[in-house]
């Protein structure tokens, strides 16, 4: 056979080949191929984050925790400390969405739930006066107060260095901050945080929602960065008549006289008998009703039980409020500050850094 002859034997075949390679189905990636590349592209959430998890039913906002959502949700805890009283603990906490809402469950141990809150105490000479921390030097009650968990988040990524420094970012406890307050002043040095301030006996089935900026402290501004969201009604008031001298409102028929549960709600308060009372009797000092309007857009449900509290929350992902953060954009993280107060004012047990909470796909 001359070469020429066999050269095209030879295309004949490779053509063949190609054609009947051609006329093959395509074969469907095996079971190991789909896993490696499912694995290869699978969501994977950052270390040391609080990861929200999506649901379809949300729970019942009650601090009972029963709710098969939090059984899906991991847990991360967060060791705070260097605060008054209790000292330190550790904020185990745990997040899930649906389409419209943030739910975040918060628990941590406090040996005591505390709710005497300066109240009044009727004299021996008949006189009424508010029960006082003899070491509050103005603004740093650790002794007659209230517990209180408090989130700040970063709005926007506006304030600087944030993300490793969390709160302290805010933090001004030194200079003329100290001379003017104690535990110094809350203000940023450039932009805006929102405030997730969860007042034990202030507050009705919410979170008081407030916001930091950067104006320092001066006698005009004495509660410097630190302000409360606007609002249309409601919230809480010191219980007391215009000269400041007794209660202005009493709770009703039966009301405990030891100064429980702290508050008197506004639909229940009946105007203040002196007559009924003893000395040694104590009346709540604070009046309260759910808050109404931007500030109270934190639905809220709490329980204090064996020695630990159980907070659980509710906000909308999104509430176009320039107050608050926007969790607009699922696929970012978002950096959050944690302080934990056991019977204080300020005093709060902290920790030193930001905390981050993630969207799981």
């Amino acid at each position: 056979m001359n070469s020429k002859r066999f050269g095209q034997i030879v295309a004949f075949g490779l053509l063949a080949a190609l054609v009947l390679a051609g006329c093959n189905p395509i074969q469907a990636p095996d079971a190991a191929t789909t896993s490696a590349v499912e694995e290869a592209t699978a969501w994977t959430a950052p270390e040391d984050a609080v990861v929200a998890v999506p649901v379809d039913v949300a729970p019942v906002l009650d601090g009972a925790a029963d709710d098969a959502i939090w059984a899906a949700a991991p847990v991360l805890p967060v060791e705070v400390k260097k605060g008054a009283n209790n000292g330190e603990t550790i904020v185990n906490l745990q997040a899930a969405y649906d389409s419209d809402n943030l739910y975040m469950l918060l628990s941590w141990a406090d040996p005591t739930e505390s709710f005497i809150r300066s109240p009044w105490v009727k004299q021996e000479d008949g006189t009424w006066a508010k029960l006082k921390d003899p070491d509050d030097k103005g603004g740093d009650n650790n002794l007659y107060y209230e517990d209180k968990l408090a989130m700040i988040w970063n709005i926007g990524g506006s304030i600087p260095r944030f993300k490793g420094m969390g709160c302290f970012t805010a933090c001004h406890d030194d200079g003329p901050d100290a001379e003017v307050k104690p535990y110094g002043n809350k203000y940023t040095n450039e932009g805006m945080g929102d405030i997730w301030h969860w007042k034990s006996v202030r507050n009705v089935g919410q979170i008081d929602d407030q916001y930091l900026d950067s104006t320092p402290y001066s006698p005009e501004t004495p509660e410097a960065g630190r302000k409360s969201d606007p609002k249309d009604g409601g919230g809480y008031a010191d219980n007391q008549t215009e000269d400041k001298t007794m209660p202005m409102w009493m709770g009703p028929e039966g009301y405990p006289r030891d100064g429980a549960p702290g508050y008197i709600l506004d639909a229940d308060k009946v105007p203040f008998d002196d007559t009924l009372f003893v000395a040694g009797d104590m009346v709540p000092a604070i009046i309260k009703s759910p808050i109404t309007g931007d500030r109270g857009n934190i639905s809220a449900g709490w329980k204090w039980a064996d020695g630990v509290w159980t907070l659980e929350l509710s906000r909308p992902l999104v509430t176009g409020s320039e107050f608050d953060v926007q969790f607009d954009d699922l696929a970012l993280p978002y950096y959050f500050g944690i302080a934990a107060f056991d019977n204080a004012q300020v005093r709060h047990a902290y920790h030193t850094s930001s905390q981050e909470l993630v969207f799981q796909p």
